[in-house]
């Protein structure tokens, strides 16, 4: 299976106090995966909005830079998503919000429309920068899914353009498949046996897929594989908030249903409240 690498990035550009530290962030993961950089705006072309943006992207002529700017009037998660699929857009990046006197972050309502309807990998970022910070720890999940192998493999791919130091993939499993009712120390020893084995079992899962994964995504990266007992989606949030993971890879929902967003889980953990910044891969 070949590893679907990033040809094209989109970034929505609107004229914030956060429009130089997106640009940057975009145009260094252009230059990282030698991808086109599509800067889209919601609204009239100008030649000051033109040269507001050649100014702030300089920095990057050194690196020869390719980008587009795409102008185009309307609704902004609309034209958002129909310039993503006209011009082939493999990754588009969005912002997260900051709520108010907390340091945790959420997608606003734009972002989270776009993110549900996209067709193509969304990036959510929470604190965007001018100056690089290092993707050093990236968390991947691992959960039983056709997906999951796609989805890490990719990550080994984003982990080596990104020169990362390490990757966990975390398998998430779910706590009704210890189907033993604890309730002395013959059944706890029965339960930590079925545990055991269960963490066995998806660790050799993980392993198989590893191995096929080419040579040069692998090296000079730790791998570390953890299974979680646990909800779903919360579960590996959770976990690489304390591990204090820079980037968290996770697979795109299948299908998002009314019940999706009545009763979140899985995806919708995450978008709810961000532990760092999540790549949704399609």
């Amino acid at each position: 299976m070949s590893i679907k690498t990033f040809k094209s990035i989109g970034i929505g550009v609107a004229y914030s106090p956060n429009l130089k530290a997106n640009l940057f962030e975009a145009a260094r993961l252009a230059v990282f995966f030698k991808a086109k950089l599509f800067l889209i705006h919601v609204g009239e072309a100008s030649e000051d909005k033109k040269n507001m943006l050649r100014v702030i992207l300089k920095s990057f002529e050194k690196d020869n830079l390719d980008y587009e700017v795409v102008f185009k009037k309307g609704d902004p998660v609309n034209v958002i998503l129909s310039t993503s699929e006209e011009k082939k857009i493999d990754l588009l990046i969005l912002g997260a919000l900051q709520r108010e006197r907390f340091v945790k972050y959420y997608i606003g309502s734009i972002a989270r429309k776009i993110t549900r309807q996209a067709k193509c990998s969304v990036l959510l970022l929470i604190k965007p920068s001018v100056n690089r910070v290092a993707c050093q720890h990236i968390v991947v999940n691992g959960l039983k899914d056709p997906k999951t192998a796609q989805t890490i493999k990719r990550a080994f791919y984003v982990g080596h353009k990104l020169k990362s130091q390490k990757i966990t993939i975390v398998e998430e499993i779910n706590k009704e498949e210890l189907a033993v009712k604890v309730e002395d120390d013959k059944s706890l020893r029965r339960a930590t046996i079925m545990k055991e084995r269960i963490k066995l079992r998806e660790n050799l899962r993980i392993k198989e897929i590893i191995e096929h994964i080419p040579k040069q995504y692998t090296e000079n990266i730790v791998v570390k594989s953890q299974p979680i007992f646990g909800k779903k989606g919360y579960s590996i949030g959770h976990y690489a908030q304390i591990s204090r993971a820079d980037l968290l890879i996770m697979n795109a929902p299948t299908k998002m249903t009314f019940w999706d967003r009545l009763f979140p889980h899985d995806i919708e953990h995450i978008l709810t409240e961000l532990p760092t910044d999540v790549l949704i891969l399609q």
